[in-house]
């Protein structure tokens, strides 16, 4: 089969980007749900869930196509897990099999990787130890041991099956899951107790993590940060009860807050409100000595200015973080100003003194901004830049526009 499919050569090789590239350009789309049960029989989670994404319908394998649900609990892998238990094929598990599954996990997490690894393979030798990314956007650390390897993502594992049993974890014993990994944020572990608890959309909950923004563990306000911002990012009521709150606690936050990673998250959160308060709160960081800070500030001007036109200071603050010496600040700053609708000929300007820099994806940026705000200098900055990268979304997003600015003045 393999040589008549890319894409299960592709799976085979555990190539994701190559997989990805074949999926946004359609190709062997009939082996779509060969490739998923390929992919989960190789403890592909990531590989199986961007099938998922792109219409792989798990639904047709029979269940010897797959691997039991023990199986992916034992491979730690939260993507592998979760793609086991699709929308269409999470019906087959019993109940009795979702607890088993929650037991294991639950060994796996209070034992830890290590331990498990060596008493099954009685080895005593070195552990290997390595960071992958296992989902789209979250990553666990990989242990080799005695020809046997795991992933510790038992906790976002256990996390994911209490909420398919129904069971409410306390936020006690979720924000300990998170606390427990070694890089935080960026953990399975981490992002599956935020995203649960954030889910919930309940006053005690968010009075629990509101009571984190006084403590002195950096890592409990973080969390307690992520919490909160993404109880207001998903409360899609008609009421929107949070957003009052939210812009309160994260006005008087961002004055206080020293440690960066909790600065940042907070000017995230801020960036998501549309208010004055909220652009004068993060106005002051825009020259923060940490890159990551300024690249939250220039995000996150994108939602606050809420006139057709930018205020005085922000306009001034977005124009020094065009010329950052971060490119990922300049490219942030410049695709906010594209996609304003402040049309002012100072950031054309600007937008077109970063056609010359150095990094392309700026570049694209800055073509992508010209054409929006219908400045012809787009044009030729796009044939010198040339087609886009294989597989770059990001860079099909930006010359597009070039292309519809190009149909727009042609008069089509």
């Amino acid at each position: 089969m393999g040589g008549q499919s890319s894409l299960i050569s592709a799976v085979q090789a555990g190539d994701t980007g190559l997989v990805r590239i074949l999926l946004h350009e359609h190709s062997d789309f009939d082996y779509l749900d060969a490739a998923f049960c390929l992919a989960v029989r190789m403890h592909a989670g990531r590989i199986a869930q961007l099938l998922l994404q792109y219409g792989a319908d798990s639904g047709q394998s029979r269940p010897d196509d797959l691997i039991p649900l023990g199986e992916a609990v034992d491979s730690g892998s939260p993507a592998l897990f979760e793609a086991l238990l699709d929308h269409e094929i999470r019906g087959r598990y019993l109940e009795s099999e979702l607890l088993q599954a929650r037991d294991l996990a639950r060994c796996w997490h209070e034992e830890g990787v290590e331990a498990v690894l060596r008493r099954r393979t009685g080895s005593r030798d070195t552990v290997g130890r390595r960071r992958v990314q296992d989902g789209e956007y979250d990553s666990v650390v990989e242990f080799t041991l005695g020809g046997m390897s795991a992933r510790d993502g038992h906790g976002a594992i256990l996390t994911y099956v209490e909420e398919l049993l129904g069971i409410q974890t306390s936020f006690e014993e979720l924000m300990a899951r998170a606390l427990a990994q070694v890089d935080q944020q960026d953990h399975a572990t981490w992002s599956r107790a935020s995203l649960q608890l954030s889910g919930r959309q309940e006053e005690a909950t968010w009075a629990a993590a509101a009571v984190l923004r006084t403590s002195p563990d950096p890592s409990k306000r973080l969390f307690g940060a992520e919490v909160l911002r993404l109880t207001h990012l998903f409360d899609n009521s008609d009421e929107d009860a949070f957003a009052g709150p939210a812009l309160d606690l994260f006005t008087d936050w961002a004055a206080t807050e020293t440690d960066v990673s909790v600065l940042t998250e907070v000017l995230v959160a801020l960036g998501e409100h549309s208010a004055s308060r909220a652009e004068a709160a993060l106005l002051p960081h825009a020259s923060h000595p940490d890159a990551r800070v300024r690249r939250a500030v220039a995000e996150g001007l994108h939602a606050s200015s809420s006139p057709p036109a930018y205020t005085g200071d922000a306009r001034a603050a977005l124009l020094a973080l065009m010329d950052d010496p971060d490119a990922v600040v300049r490219k942030t700053a410049c695709r906010v100003v594209a996609e304003g609708r402040d049309h002012d000929p100072v950031f054309a300007d600007a937008m077109a003194a970063l056609l010359d820099d150095t990094d392309r994806l700026v570049q694209l940026a800055a073509a992508y901004g010209l054409a929006l705000h219908d400045d012809a200098r787009c044009v030729e900055a796009a044939r010198l830049l040339g087609p886009p990268q294989r597989g770059s979304l990001e860079e099909e997003c930006y010359l597009d526009a070039v292309w519809r600015y190009k149909w727009r003045r042609d008069g089509h």
